[in-house]
């Protein structure tokens, strides 16, 4: 008897080759293994789960297959587990972290009162538009890499490759730049008396446990974090409504007295456009919410509430926190600028208020949540990376082995590489510290502006094509508020930031001090990110020869989630009109 047929009759149903140990119809087999057993299983490939369709995405090597990517992205194995608490929280709490709560301080030294809260206005407002755009299409489309993949399906391939490593390039860095702020906000109680190296070892282990949790241990982690910075905020706002009308220890009314001495503004219409690239900062990975699109149980009713509450949260998170810390601190104050990293409490127009109001205790209270806002991103740091590096390999825009997702839907692999850039972060007991670091920070610094414009060109073209192929704006899961004419005031304004940004980047507030090598460094590191970005499109679309995507036959069906959705939002509506009018309203905003 030959091989095959050797394997023919073991593949037979017969009682004496194991059938006895088969489930009957329509009833579950339980298996009882050990432990350590299912542990190690857990990691080991879904081989149900093809990230990639066999003989697709430009078998030729030569050309980009569009239709070959957006069934890739569409069908990926990643585990939908997020719910709408978890959307809610990184929506409204996400993205507070060390941007706002220090480097406003420095924002504040450079612009002023008037332009830091005119700043953060303007970025949100044309962040409220562009999560807008992102949710209308992320509603729709769920799938991996998001932004990225709306980039390669209603753009141009070249581009999306270049938006998806930029953005998987601004959270790598972010991972050893956020742990060693962790180390270092340790210090203002050790006072350095601990290696900074070991408090490295332990937040690393942590952040990366956490992700090894699965997408529903970020959500959770993201959730606790969020929670503990929102009531800060809060608590701040109220606070400093108190300090200002004279209710501190010993205090007195201070009113709109710093914003007429020493002023509104500072260094004019130079220190302005100089604070926007600290908004984007604070702003940035506000964009997590589409992202965690394909990895949510029903992204159709979860994500038009978490891209509502957005609103709130620049509402009065980060405007009216600001507009209190202009009234509390003069933008003179040297500690502002005292800064020995992008975490260090003392120069944190937060605890300054505080402590020129005599409350004591509060400081360190404060830096604790700072703490904890920056092991929050630096978890962030993690999950964005990873899902995005999932979403190019799966279109052949990265190593394949990116594509590796085990049977609890981890992209294990991805997670891997990025745990291991974390071990940078060891550099923070190195004389190599801060050089490595300011390029690290300039790889990553324009990166938010550029994703934000890319989604407001993607959904620009992706209405185009809506429209171009016989569809209507009733058929929409989730209609952006601001619609094309937001996406389009979101886009203008982003190419204005980076326009403003290269002005302040080559002849910046100190440009007579630096000399020539200085000047060219302080480019550098506020620019690198976009001529990186320039290159990695024009090479790519040389060596694909990536097609534009044309209106006409751009894929808009691939990878929608719900095929009648014209007759659930049908039903939604009539269900709405029974509601009273409070309801209808607190939904319409939220």
């Amino acid at each position: 008897m030959d091989y095959q047929e050797k394997v023919w009759n073991h593949s037979e149903y017969t009682p004496s080759y194991g059938s006895g140990d088969l489930a009957e119809y329509g009833a579950q087999l339980h298996q009882n293994r050990p432990l350590t057993r299912r542990f190690v299983d857990s990691f080991r490939r879904d081989t149900n789960a093809h990230a990639t369709p066999k003989g697709a995405l430009g078998s030729d090597g030569k050309v980009f297959d569009v239709e070959g990517a957006a069934q890739a992205t569409a069908s990926s194995p990643l585990q939908r587990s997020l719910k709408g608490r978890h959307l809610q929280m990184i929506a409204i709490g996400g993205s507070i972290g060390t941007g706002l709560f220090v480097g406003s301080g420095n924002a504040l030294a450079q612009g002023g009162p008037a332009s830091l809260v005119l700043s953060f206005v303007l970025t949100g407002m044309m962040l409220y538009c562009t999560v807008h755009a992102l949710g209308e299409m992320a509603v729709l489309f769920p799938v991996a890499g998001s932004f990225s993949a709306y980039s390669t399906r209603f753009l141009d391939p070249a581009w999306g490759f270049a938006m998806g490593w930029n953005y998987a390039m601004q959270w790598l860095v972010v991972l050893p730049l956020e742990i060693v702020a962790a180390t270092l906000t340790i210090n203002y109680w050790s006072d350095g008396a601990i290696d900074p190296n070991a408090w490295v070892a332990v937040f690393l282990i942590l952040i990366v446990v956490i992700n090894l949790f699965g997408v529903r241990g970020y959500g959770e982690a993201e959730f606790v974090f969020s929670i503990i910075k929102v009531v800060a905020v809060i608590g701040y706002i109220i606070l400093g409504v108190i300090i200002n009308c004279g209710g501190g220890p010993g205090g007195s009314y201070i009113g709109g007295k710093y914003w007429r001495d020493p002023g509104a503004f500072n260094n004019g219409f130079k220190g302005l456009c100089s604070v926007f690239v600290n908004a984007a900062f604070a702003f940035a990975g506000t964009e997590l919410v589409g992202l965690a699109a394909a990895e949510t149980a029903n992204p159709r009713k979860s994500l038009p509430t978490a891209i509502k509450q957005v609103f709130w949260r620049i509402s009065i998170f980060y405007v009216v926190s600001l507009t209190l810390v202009g009234l509390l601190v003069p933008y003179t104050d040297p500690r502002l600028l005292a800064a020995k990293n992008s975490a260090d409490a003392t120069a944190s127009p937060f605890v300054i208020s505080i402590v020129n109001a005599g409350i004591t205790g509060l400081p360190s209270v404060f830096n604790a949540v700072i703490m904890i806002a920056v092991l929050s991103v630096g978890n962030s740091s993690i999950y964005g990376s990873s899902r995005t590096l999932a979403a190019l390999a799966e279109q052949n825009q990265a190593p394949k082995i990116f594509a590796y997702i085990d049977r609890k839907g981890r992209p294990l692999v991805a997670i891997g590489f990025a745990s291991v850039l974390g071990l940078l972060a060891f550099l923070a007991g190195s004389k190599y510290q801060k050089d490595a670091f300011n390029w690290m920070i300039a790889l990553s610094g324009l990166s938010s502006i550029i994703t934000w414009g890319s989604i407001c060109l993607s959904h620009i073209r992706f209405r185009r094509g809506w429209k171009k192929q016989g569809h209507t704006l009733e058929e929409l899961a989730f209609r952006s508020q601001p619609g094309l004419i937001g996406s389009w005031l979101g886009f203008i304004f982003n190419c204005l930031v980076l326009i403003a940004q290269f002005w302040t980047g080559a002849w910046p507030l100190e440009f007579g001090q630096l000399g020539p090598r200085g000047q060219a460094e302080a480019f550098f590191q506020v620019y690198l990110a976009a001529p990186i970005v320039i290159i990695m499109y024009v090479v790519y679309k040389i060596w694909k020869k990536t097609p534009f995507i044309r209106s006409y036959n751009m894929d808009l069906h691939t990878g929608i989630r719900d095929l009648n959705v014209s007759e659930l939002i049908a039903d939604e509506k009539a269900d709405r009109v029974t509601w009273p009018a409070w309801k209808r309203a607190y939904k319409f905003l939220c």
